[in-house]
């Protein structure tokens, strides 16, 4: 499994990597407040470390690449942080997106993202990382369903538990 991510990492490392909303979140308080991690409801599964071992990854990758619908996301579960973290965290959060020179967001139209026959399982936004990144983008993820349906579709894609596991650095 180590020797697949890093095959990967290699082929995607100037192509860049798509990256799921709880990663994104993660990335996000873990800049703001290491120790809020365990403590947020949906990063309470990751470790101050798994922050650390995120920066390592990504910094494998001369483009992080997004969606509006990810950034929604992460934008709405970031507003749950209680002060001062939610007010650093958009702070970070305007810096990150104003990042161009790293961060490539690509627009999917709805109407293509519900075309896919898998809408009703996985949701609009997990549908538009599908139609956006088959063939372009490595897809970086903590959804064990979302990661199994892009494997069997022949999408690249890791799980993120997969790099914790092993370390990857």
């Amino acid at each position: 499994m180590k020797d697949l991510i890093a095959s990967l990492v290699r082929r995607y490392s100037q192509k860049g990597v798509l990256i799921d909303t709880n990663i994104l979140l993660l990335f996000l308080i873990g800049s703001v407040n290491q120790e809020q991690i365990t403590k947020f409801n949906r990063t309470y599964q990751f470790l101050p470390e798994d922050y650390e071992l995120l920066l390592a990854f990504i910094a494998s990758f001369q483009k992080l690449i997004t969606t509006p619908n990810i950034l929604t996301e992460v934008n709405s579960l970031a507003n749950q942080l209680g002060e001062p973290e939610r007010s650093q965290c958009f702070g970070i959060f305007a810096q990150f997106v104003k990042n161009v020179a790293l961060l490539d967001e690509y627009y999917v139209k709805s109407l293509d993202a519900v075309n896919t026959d898998k809408l009703v399982k996985f949701g609009l936004t997990d549908s538009g990382i599908l139609t956006l990144s088959k063939g372009k983008y490595l897809v970086l993820t903590d959804d064990f369903k979302l990661a199994s349906y892009l494997q069997s579709v022949e999408v690249d894609v890791i799980n993120f538990n997969n790099i914790r596991v092993f370390n990857w650095k």
